[in-house]
């Protein structure tokens, strides 16, 4: 009985050995593998396929946008240094070109009065107008079409003729208000036509008051005002030098029209205003002319285009004459 009993104690703590060596082996191995850290492989094994393609889409659509932005860049760097190159040439042309004119004074050469646009000897400034361009901060340079600003009043004299109403009124009113813009304030304004009627029956021999509701009305009456008109400067002149002349005033009037076909010859016109607009003790006329001619006659047929040249050869002449320069525009549109 002692014997069996033995056997079958023996038998039992063995299992036990062999389950228990064996479950620790399993927890060592376990413990062995788990303790090393998940290698990237692992992970891109964890990432679903599709936020992988779209990261990667992202990436490239980057990149050729950095590419693009790098190409504008380098473009805008070369627009950029043609334009300083077309600024250093253009400074060089204008150098060159004042160097020339003023030689060409220096020797005398009368033919420089034909170089663009003509320069001017200027008026002396009144104390008012040193008082109004200081107010305005106004350069003593600024010019209009080669016309220094140095008056205190101006007067518009305007063709309204046909052809200057169907072609060039456009570009009229563009002149205009070019030169009230670069007028900052003055005392007084007068528009008329070349026959002498007013723009403004109420300001009839009066000064328009200079305020910028009174400019913007100019320019909007001016843009329907169409009166009769016999193509020839001399009655508007004559009327705003003899309605508006004072010794104590400094006046420009701007002559703008097309052609001269009636009031006689350039050389009657020439006497006439020169026994109205006379010289002072100084030598200096009453007023100071100033002449911009619309190239709506020379552009069409050859045989009408004689009115256009004697307009030209007029207000030249008489712009000369009066201490103002006459600009001829390249294009009436």
């Amino acid at each position: 009985m002692r014997r069996r009993s033995r056997e079958t104690e023996q038998f039992s703590i063995s299992f036990l050995d062999v389950a228990s060596c064996g479950f620790g082996a399993i927890i060592i191995l376990l413990m062995i593998t788990k303790s090393a850290a998940p290698t990237t492989e692992d992970l891109i094994e964890t990432i679903p396929a599709g936020v992988i393609q779209e990261l990667t889409q992202q990436l490239f659509a980057i990149r050729s946008e950095t590419d693009e932005l790098r190409q504008e860049l380098n473009s805008a760097r070369d627009r950029n240094a043609s334009v300083q190159q077309m600024i250093a040439s253009l400074r060089s042309q204008r150098q060159a070109l004042e160097g020339d004119y003023a030689l060409a004074r220096e020797q005398g050469d009368e033919t420089t009065e034909e170089i663009g646009q003509l320069l001017l000897a200027r008026q002396s400034l009144t104390e008012e107008m040193q008082r109004l361009f200081a107010n305005a901060q106004v350069q003593e340079s600024s010019y209009i079409g080669g016309v220094p600003v140095d008056s205190e009043y101006i007067i518009f004299v305007i063709d309204t003729s046909g052809s200057m109403y169907e072609n060039a009124w456009g570009r009229m009113l563009e002149v205009i208000e070019e030169t009230l813009d670069v007028y900052p304030e003055v005392r007084g304004i007068q528009v008329m036509n070349d026959m002498g009627d007013y723009m403004f029956d109420s300001f009839r021999g009066e000064w328009i008051p200079d305020t910028p509701s009174r400019r913007v009305q100019i320019l909007s009456t001016l843009r329907t005002w169409d009166p009769y008109s016999n193509s020839s400067p001399v009655e508007g002149v004559t009327a705003a030098i003899g309605s508006f002349y004072s010794p104590d005033r400094k006046i420009s009037v701007y002559v703008l029209g097309d052609d001269f076909q009636q009031g006689g010859s350039i050389e009657q016109v020439l006497r006439t205003i020169d026994r109205i607009n006379v010289e002072d003790a100084n030598g200096d006329r009453l007023v100071r002319i100033h002449g911009i001619g619309f190239p709506v006659i020379l552009s069409g047929s050859a045989r009408f285009q004689q009115s256009g040249y004697r307009y030209a050869s007029l207000m030249r002449e008489l712009t000369q004459r009066n201490g103002g320069t006459f600009v001829g525009l390249n294009d009436f549109r």
